[in-house]
């Protein structure tokens, strides 16, 4: 991507180092400004800038195949309202196995705690992303998040580069790639549901990010160390994904997922072995915005650290995405402009997370 710097703008400092130092108070560039700070008041009702004890929805894939025809289409049904009113909603039952589960979140939880000569080894440039990092985004002097993370491509093969991915611990190559493959079934088992509930072939999906040659596969494992100031600053600023959807493996001990919905932030509760299911930017374009990606940002905590897994389910990079002729009429005409997703993808690793307003820059002039 021409528009990214070859390297970093200035030296990079790992937070997991800044945590482990003993600081009680964090440096200025990871405090954020009033109006994007967390707020910790908890309130069973909707008043606008509190967090919100509430969930997203719950589903419950087995009964997919169950024998009851009605059962079956609840099932899809429900999947359908989360995807519109939420853009977000939790699976279980889904076909992944618990230990597998366990066992990739518990790989990465040891290669975060490696020596950091070993981390460094993996470094990463603003190039690709991939490997050890600590920034998303370039701009010089810019704010940044209280996390570190490890970014690697799965899919599509050429891509692929498993020599890029952590050497130790010593079976973390072998997880990595049991867990991708596990995770690629089930995410395509979504997105054909998915575009049946958008009235489209079974497959439209799938096709459109690429089929099996071409599409898009990523995951970015999140560490968010002990912060002395949570209320001050966000492990991730407040974004919509730019792929196509999102699992995510979450922490199982401590919430730190937060969805906008309408003027609240409402803390997510993982499920014991659920996934947590969202729809990025691209699904919202190719949908023509009946699916829509919603805004979220992850809290940091005093007391424990945190792990998670984003696996990131896209089209190809350079296959164009618009909304799907299908969906678009006279009285719904396409709302966004073509574009392919490497060229979008590149906003965020340029500009770092900002809310919704790349899906919106993407809109067509009326």
């Amino acid at each position: 991507m021409s528009n990214c710097l070859q390297s970093w703008p200035e030296p990079i400092v790992r937070v997991q180092g800044l945590s482990e130092s003993g600081i009680r108070e964090i440096p200025d560039r990871y405090v954020k400004r009033p109006a994007d700070r967390p707020c910790f008041k908890e309130t069973t009702t909707l008043s606008s800038s509190s967090h919100v004890l509430d969930n997203i929805p719950l589903i419950n894939l087995e009964n997919l195949k169950s024998l009851d025809e009605s059962i079956r289409d609840e099932t899809i049904e429900l999947i359908s309202k989360a995807c519109r009113e939420w853009g977000f909603f939790q699976v279980v039952n889904h076909g992944v196995s618990h230990e597998l589960m366990a066992n990739a979140r518990g790989v990465w939880q040891e290669f975060f705690h490696l020596p950091p000569e070993e981390k460094q080894k993996f470094a990463n440039s603003p190039v690709t992303y991939e490997g050890y990092g600590s920034r998303l985004g370039v701009e010089k002097g810019g704010k940044l998040d209280w996390s570190d993370y490890f970014f690697l491509h799965y899919l599509p093969e050429p891509l692929r580069d498993d020599k890029k991915w952590p050497s130790l611990p010593i079976t973390c190559r072998k997880i990595i790639a049991e867990y991708g493959q596990e995770v690629v079934k089930l995410c395509r088992k979504i997105t054909n549901i998915l575009s049946i509930n958008l009235g489209l072939n079974e497959n439209y999906l799938h096709t459109k990010f690429g089929g099996d040659n071409e599409r898009g596969a990523c995951l970015r494992v999140n560490f968010y160390p002990k912060c002395p100031q949570p209320d001050l600053t966000l492990g991730l600023s407040s974004h919509s994904d730019p792929g196509g959807m999102t699992l995510l493996l979450p922490d199982t001990d401590v919430p730190g997922l937060q969805v906008r919905r309408g003027d609240d932030w409402i803390t997510v509760k993982p499920v014991p072995n659920a996934f947590i299911v969202n729809i990025g930017d691209q699904i919202q374009v190719l949908s023509n915005a009946i699916y829509k990606s919603i805004e979220h940002r992850v809290i940091v905590n005093s007391g424990k650290e945190r792990v998670s897994l984003a696996f990131f389910y896209n089209p190809g990079g350079d296959i164009l995405i618009k909304p799907a002729d299908e969906l678009v009429t006279e009285d719904q005409p396409a709302l966004y402009l073509p574009t392919t997703f490497n060229e979008y993808r590149a906003f965020i690793r340029t500009n770092g997370p900002r809310g919704k307003s790349q899906v919106e820059s993407l809109k067509s002039p009326r």
